[in-house]
């Protein structure tokens, strides 16, 4: 059986392989496909291509976008994004200024409170990056601040604190347009990590669904067994299709493989050839 991973980042956002380094590792792993998903950026997808195609593997290029629904920060993944369109890159452009006057908000919080944490130490050689609370999190946890990227999330990065005060919102429906007006295949993901219960996740879904969903990602790292039979329901009753994948972030997320997530996740290609079969028709 082939195998898919629709759920990986690299050093374009908050991923610590390269573009190049995540094919190559998908290749070993004997993945036939991936989905390039970076934080509200296409800037990795041109360089992930030209490996894809010289080692031979499938590359899906794709987008995960964070906005707010009901005061919930959710996140909803792109697939098959043109990294070339400019009303994507304008969009991604307007989303991207939120998410940098926030950024620029806590390096002032926490330099005014004696951290020793520089810009340079959140781009990590990548002038082009875009930064992420798992920037700030790695460098903490390299400064000596915390033990783990995990403390960090928990003692300095939650929503609403000190350090992380909520940006401006971008909302659900901006997404929407958005990936609508590109013309990509929205996918609504890890819908366990949003503290819902399966009644406000099939809520959530069917408001998605009418703004352009297509796709519930049913399969995911932090989802156990039981959850993902619950999320196939919801997904085939509002007649959407499942999708998967496992969050990769290399050393960011060091329990998460890319392929298995931590160890049991297998996403058939067969989920990504329902995908393309909806999205070309």
């Amino acid at each position: 059986m082939n195998f898919v991973d629709l759920h990986t980042h690299s050093s374009a956002s908050d991923g610590t392989l390269s573009p190049e380094e995540l094919i190559a590792l998908a290749v070993s792993k004997n993945l036939k496909a991936i989905a390039l998903t970076d934080h509200d950026t296409v800037d990795g997808i041109p360089r992930a291509k030209a490996a894809a195609a010289a080692l031979g593997l499938e590359l899906i290029p794709g987008m995960e976008l964070s906005c707010i629904y009901r005061e919930t920060e959710i996140h909803i993944l792109g697939f098959f994004a043109d990294e070339t369109s400019q009303i994507l890159r304008d969009g991604l452009a307007r989303f991207c200024q939120v998410r940098d006057t926030r950024n620029q908000d806590m390096m002032a919080r926490f330099q005014e409170d004696g951290f020793d944490i520089s810009w340079d130490d959140l781009r990590h050689g990548d002038p082009d990056t875009v930064i992420t609370r798992a920037h700030f999190a790695r460098v903490l946890t390299e400064k000596g601040y915390v033990s783990s990227p995990s403390q960090a999330f928990e003692k300095y990065l939650q929503y609403g604190g000190r350090y992380c005060t909520r940006p401006k919102r971008v909302t659900a429906e901006q997404v929407m347009e958005l990936l609508r007006a590109c013309r990509a295949w929205p996918c609504l993901a890890h819908p366990m990590q949003y503290h819902m219960g399966y009644r406000e996740i099939r809520e959530l879904a069917l408001h998605l669904k009418e703004l352009g969903l297509r796709g519930l990602e049913v399969y995911h790292s932090s989802h156990h067994q039981g959850q993902s039979a619950k999320l196939q329901v919801i997904t085939k009753e509002l007649g959407l299709l499942p999708s998967g994948g496992s969050d990769f972030h290399g050393s960011n997320k060091p329990d998460v493989e890319l392929g298995r997530g931590r160890g049991g996740l297998r996403v058939s290609y067969a989920l990504l050839k329902d995908i393309k079969e909806d999205y070309y028709g």
